[in-house]
């Protein structure tokens, strides 16, 4: 992102009392509105603030292109907002005053659930859109519930009603069967074709309430964002709850408590602009010469350093990663190059976790923690992309809590920590409670997947003569493999879902090896439960089988249960002619060299070691082939 040079327009002379310093015109609070604007995924979030910011005058129509909060290329690819963004538009009601408009734009996939949360601790306001056609899906209730936890106002907005298929009576009636929001004040528009923006703005407006603040207090403003740039350090994104924030003033973050002094602030609107204050209720970006990625917390509280204030904001819930992969770098010099990238990931992700680990095959790497496979393969795809990386991903797996015989009580997540077996007590695995929607024609596919992936059914009601809302308990573990996948599948792209912790449930998980030639590869090992070992062996091994090439001697295949072989298979040695000079004559003479080859073989079947090349991990670790 480029950033604006600081200007010199409106400084006072060396004369006045209060040179050096710029002033601005104070922003009343009553005409600030905080909001975001949260739906289901491809619901039309993007659209919507694309046309808001053209009808508000942010950009002209040269400068406008779809999806212009999506700044990463992945999320133009992918079609999906990954990154909340903040984004500050100027708007002349028609009641004649003109208003300050801080649009939040939020992630709609599940995975990205935490993004939404920290937008809206940050707002007053949310805007729901809801396909007039779809009608309501899972995110569309679970992040309706979340706006309703932190308190805000809620307006319900239907969009692409130019769309033949679209109900908007049905869907209208389907969020107050459903979710139980009143709908009279509902409004019906299409962001695609800019019918009904007008409307929209007037209600943000009109029903969004206003920030409120205490005058005379400290400052107290909320870091819900950052990331990190390469001229500029740290760049923090927040929400000034009381008080001022300027240029020039030492600032301290309250947990960790290091002063800065703010070189520069502003605002998205949505090119970056420099500005001297951010009063109570605006939102906007601050740089403070931070060079460390780990001093900014998301979730802190920015406050003047001679100024305290009693106590800090309310923070965010930590989030917990429930996913865990191990990251390697393909070539070993890029490991210390791998650890910058991370740091500087989290920074920007504070869903993410990582820790460093080592293994025989790869080699040095990271253990690191995800909030779901699609949070997995952009964190990976990301890695890639911008920082010049190449990866090796291990499978995918969640964290067990392990009660050994002495009472010690462990959480494993990787498995080779995974205890020996004769010292278990009890396992337990995390479970999900999984909210599907979709169509009765699709229902029975649907249930027998749940059932195949050890699910219990916990409610089973109609939304709507053809919409049916499950309920599932169902483990971690079988979701992060291809549920997601195989639920799509089933119901031809018509389930929508939506999933968070629930619990644990115990459970006969076992630790399954591979072994090639007697060696176990420890990159290769994985939980499963012991009912499906068997199956996840035998297909492990299939694979494998087809990557490895062959060698001058047999090379034998197993998973294995501690030294239960569960599963196995051998690669055929490469055979030399070696009778093929002799011409005729006696037998024994052919006889001697096939013997003297096959005792060749055998000796280095015993000494010999299977050379794994890099691709074969880089195919049978792949998160898709998982």
């Amino acid at each position: 992102m480029m950033w604006p040079v600081q200007s010199n327009q409106g400084r006072g002379t060396a004369d006045e009392p209060n040179a050096g310093r710029a002033f601005r015109c104070f922003m009343n609070p009553s005409r600030i509105r905080n909001f975001s604007i949260i739906a289901h995924i491809d619901h039309g979030k993007s659209t919507l603030a694309d046309r808001l910011l053209e009808s508000t005058g942010a950009l002209t129509t040269r400068e406008m292109q779809e999806q212009v909060l999506d700044t990463m290329d992945l999320e133009r690819e992918r079609g999906i907002t990954i990154k909340a963004q903040a984004v500050r538009l100027d708007y002349a009601a028609k009641d004649g005053n003109s208003y300050q408009l801080n649009l939040i734009d939020t992630p709609g996939h599940v995975d990205f659930a935490y993004e939404v949360s920290r937008s809206l601790a940050a707002c007053e306001g949310a805007l729901l859109v809801v396909d007039a056609a779809q009608g309501v899906e899972a995110q569309t209730m679970a992040n309706t519930y979340l706006a309703l936890e932190h308190d805000l106002e809620i307006l319900p907005i239907l969009n692409k009603i130019d769309l033949p298929a679209a109900e908007p009576d049905r869907v209208l009636e389907e969020i107050e069967s459903t979710i139980g929001l009143e709908t009279d004040g509902a409004l019906r528009i299409s962001a695609k074709t800019g019918a009904g923006i007008d409307a929209v703005l007037e209600a943000i407006v009109d029903a969004i309430p206003a920030p409120s603040f205490t005058a005379g207090v400290p400052l107290r403003a909320l870091l819900f964002d950052s990331w990190y740039d390469p001229y500029r350090g740290v760049v923090m994104l927040a929400r000034v709850v009381d008080g001022v924030l300027a240029k020039g003033m030492k600032i301290r973050l309250w947990t960790t408590g290091r002063t800065y002094e703010i070189e520069d602030l502003g605002y998205r609107a949505p090119k970056p602009v420099s500005c001297d204050e951010l009063t109570a209720g605006e939102v906007g970006w601050v740089i403070a010469n931070i060079k460390n990625v780990t001093e900014t917390r998301i979730g802190d509280t920015i406050c003047e350093e001679r100024n305290l204030p009693a106590e800090p904001l309310p923070g965010f819930e930590e989030s917990k990663p429930m996913v865990f992969a191990g990251l390697y770098p393909v070539e070993s010099h890029q490991h210390d190059a791998l650890r910058e990238a991370l740091e500087k990931l989290q920074l920007n992700d504070r869903s993410f976790r990582f820790e460093p680990e080592s293994s025989v095959a790869l080699g040095f790497g990271f253990r690191c923690g995800f909030l779901g496979l699609l949070h997995l393969e952009i964190v990976q795809e990301r890695l890639e992309r911008e920082f010049d990386l190449r990866l090796i991903t291990t499978a995918p797996g969640v964290r067990y809590r392990v009660e050994k015989t002495d009472g010690e009580v462990v959480y494993v997540d990787n498995a080779s920590r995974w205890p020996p077996q004769p010292s278990i007590r009890r396992i337990d695995e995390p479970v999900f409670a999984v909210t599907v929607i979709t169509q009765g024609d699709y229902l029975g596919g649907i249930l027998k997947l749940f059932e195949e992936k050890r699910g219990i059914q916990k409610s089973f009601e109609y939304a709507a003569a053809n919409r049916v809302v499950l309920t599932y308990e169902v483990p971690l573990n079988e979701i992060v493999l291809d549920f997601y996948d195989r639920l799509k599948t089933v119901s031809r792209g018509y389930a929508s879902i939506d999933y968070h912790f629930s619990g644990y449930w115990t459970s006969p998980m076992v630790k399954l090896d591979i072994l090639v030639a007697g060696d176990p590869i420890d990159a290769l090992s994985i939980i499963v439960h012991r009912d499906q070992a068997f199956e996840r062996g035998k297909s492990l091994i299939q694979k494998f089988r087809k990557l490895i090439p062959r060698q001058q001697f047999e090379v034998a295949l197993q998973a294995a249960i501690g030294t239960k072989i569960v599963a196995r298979d051998n690669i055929a040695p490469l055979r030399k002619n070696v009778t093929a000079k002799c011409y005729g004559g006696d037998i024994s003479r052919k006889r001697k060299l096939l013997d003297r080859q096959r005792e060749g073989k055998r000796r280095m079947k015993r000494v010999g070691r299977v050379d794994i090349p890099q691709e074969a991990f880089l195919a049978v670790l792949s998160v898709s082939d998982e």
